[in-house]
């Protein structure tokens, strides 16, 4: 089952590679794309700016607890695992929303008993490319992530659609599929400063005993909670769960295969609110390949368009209209794009 999911997500890339590129060849996107956002182009700034504390971006002054957000390791903290120059890996995504305080990531599996899937957890799939060699007028490195079925839910909208994120460089693109809510674009632009992670990104994140202890014996673990007011960063570890405290978690774990450490999973707060009601999340890595990526199956989704003409996703603040009145509650809720963010209000 798990491979014929998977399978399933690469054939439907493929096929979308098609659609959209007919779709730009029309003129469909572009310019007159712009009127699908709630909003005009001076109330939007298509140049979003998200506080990653150096992972993606530098940000805005981001309230990082060291000069250049960077954390030196300790004495008897394992060497920073780096990541390959280039790589494929499918993943399992777990979106858990009982139980999380008591069963922390990371998960060296599925969350651990009692939780139950489709009960305490939802499961999706998806896969990652990566290629730190990229080059072009955007900046360096590219990346695509693909979400089948289900998005990625740190938005506050329901995510029961496929969709994937390709950063070109600065450039990152949000590409949706055609079980898209009815007011989302083909494709928008999501900020114009978020690269993908450089192969030593790990440097941006503080080294988590008691996390590593979880994935196993050889696991790596880094994380931290950041706070939803001012977004300082509140607690080194997952553990305990600060979802209560409006807090934010941002992690990644890492695996030993032999002589060689490789992502095993990323894992971070969605948005806790019932619509995705997504507290804990955490995306499991399987398949790991150090392979180059076929520009064909990734990069040309997005290739020969212009940001310039696309409109800005709103991903973060819907238009009030749509399927987005399936939201319960107008109350804000913590995300990642409240910290920071670079939106014109």
């Amino acid at each position: 089952m798990f491979g014929n999911s998977l399978l399933h997500c690469r054939i439907d890339v493929a096929r979308a590679i098609l659609r959209i590129a007919g779709l730009a060849a029309c003129g469909i996107l572009g310019g007159a794309a712009r009127a699908q956002a709630d909003g005009s182009a001076d109330e939007i700034d298509e140049g979003a700016i998200y506080q990653t504390y150096g992972v993606h971006n530098t940000g805005t002054n981001p309230p990082c607890a060291n000069e250049g957000c960077e954390y030196p390791r300790k004495s008897g903290e394992p060497e920073n695992p780096v990541y390959p120059a280039f790589w494929v890996s499918d993943w399992t995504m777990y979106c858990v929303f009982n139980g999380y305080a008591e069963n922390p990531p990371p998960y060296s599996g599925p969350p651990p008993a009692p939780l139950k899937p489709g009960v305490d957890y939802q499961v999706s799939f998806g896969t990652t490319y990566y290629d730190s060699t990229w080059r072009g007028e955007s900046g360096e490195g590219a990346m695509m992530e693909y979400y089948h079925r289900f998005c990625l839910p740190i938005f506050p909208i329901p995510n029961d659609y496929t969709c994937a994120f390709i950063s070109l460089g600065d450039t990152a693109y949000f590409v949706t599929y055609d079980d898209r809510p009815e007011w989302m674009p083909r494709v928008c632009l999501f900020s114009t400063f978020n690269h993908p992670p450089r192969r030593d990104f790990i440097k941006h994140l503080p080294y988590s005993q008691k996390d590593s202890a979880r994935i196993g014996p050889g696991g790596q673990a880094y994380s931290f909670w950041v706070s939803h007011e001012d977004g300082s960063i509140m607690q080194i570890g997952a553990a305990p769960d600060r979802t209560a405290d409006g807090g934010i978690l941002f992690a990644y774990g890492w695996d030993r295969q032999g002589d060689t450490v490789v992502p095993q999973s990323f894992y971070f707060s969605g948005v806790p609110a019932p619509v995705p009601n997504a507290p804990i999340v955490s995306q499991n890595y399987a398949n790991f390949s150090a392979e180059q990526p076929d520009p064909a199956q990734t990069w040309d989704l997005v290739a020969g368009l212009d940001p310039q003409t696309l409109p800005a996703c709103q991903l973060f603040d819907p238009p009030k209209t749509g399927d987005t009145n399936r939201l319960t509650s107008e109350e804000p809720v913590p995300t990642w794009g409240t910290i920071g963010r670079g939106r014109k209000r």
